[in-house]
Parts: C-alpha cells; structure tokens; sequence
C-alpha cells in the first residue's frame, strides 16, 4: 500500500439539521411574563456507522423555559454530521466519534438553537459550551467501574 493509502482521513461530508421542533404552548400570554424563566438544557449525543469509512454523528437538545408550572417555550433540535474517517486505529475511533465529531457539530447546534427561540419571539438563547472530551472520559470511568463490579 502507497503512503497516501495510510494517510488518516477525516473529513466533513455533511453537516445538517436533522430534526427540528419549537413550541410555544402559553402564547400570546406567555410573552406578558416579566420575570426570567427558568431554564433546562439536556444534551444527547449518538453516532452510527452509514458504510464505509462514513459515519453519522448527532447532537440532540431539549431546552425547556418555565415560568412556574407553565411552560413558555420548549425547543428539541438535533443537529448531525456525516463523517469519513479512514486508517484510524479502531481503539481510537471512540474518542474521534464521541469528541472530534460533536465538537464539530456543537456550534451549528448552538447556532440552530439560538437562532429558533429568537424567532420564537424570546431572547436568545446561547448555550454553554460543552467539554466532550471530560464527558467522553467520565462515560469511559463508569464503564470501567460498572464492569468491575
């Protein structure tokens, strides 16, 4: 095989939003509330092989406003990529699949997110930025320990 055949390849095919979905269930009232709501933010992230050497890699947020029981706004997004990743050591491809491609991805999901709830007709909204290499290797340690026990 020719060096170039060896070379490791990691590209960019795609990225897009996959699913999209706001709602703004308290409307027109919602928007006569003065006080900030309070927020919650949960993030996902998959990843699945599409053939060879392409992978596909997802973000998903939910991110839900309250004013009390009531909800102002709730906003799922997932935002993925389309990878091809080729002549990476196979016990390398975790970390490229669980922190080089979400880093990758995350800010067109930051974008995405940020960019409907304004449209929605609440300020915006910019998430914080995640460390996926602190919650790969925390995902890792609670494999590890929920194999030893």
């Amino acid at each position: 095989m020719s060096d170039a055949q060896q070379q490791p390849v990691f590209s960019i095919e795609k990225l897009y939003v996959k699913d999209l979905s706001v709602e703004v269930p308290g409307a027109p009232e919602c928007f006569l509330e003065r006080e900030a709501p309070q927020m919650e933010v949960n993030m996902s992230t998959a990843s699945r092989e599409l053939g060879d050497d392409v992978y596909q890699n997802s973000l998903t947020v939910t991110v839900t406003a309250k004013h009390g029981d009531k909800t102002l706004f709730l906003v799922e997004c997932t935002q993925a990529g389309i990878f091809r990743i080729q002549n990476i050591p196979q016990d390398q491809m975790p970390m490229v699949l669980n922190i080089g491609c979400p880093n990758i991805v995350f800010p067109y999901l930051r974008e995405t997110v940020s960019d409907v709830i304004i449209r929605a007709g609440f300020p915006p909204l910019l998430l914080n930025p995640v460390n996926f290499e602190a919650l790969f290797m925390q995902q890792q340690q609670q494999q590890t320990g929920a194999q030893t026990h």
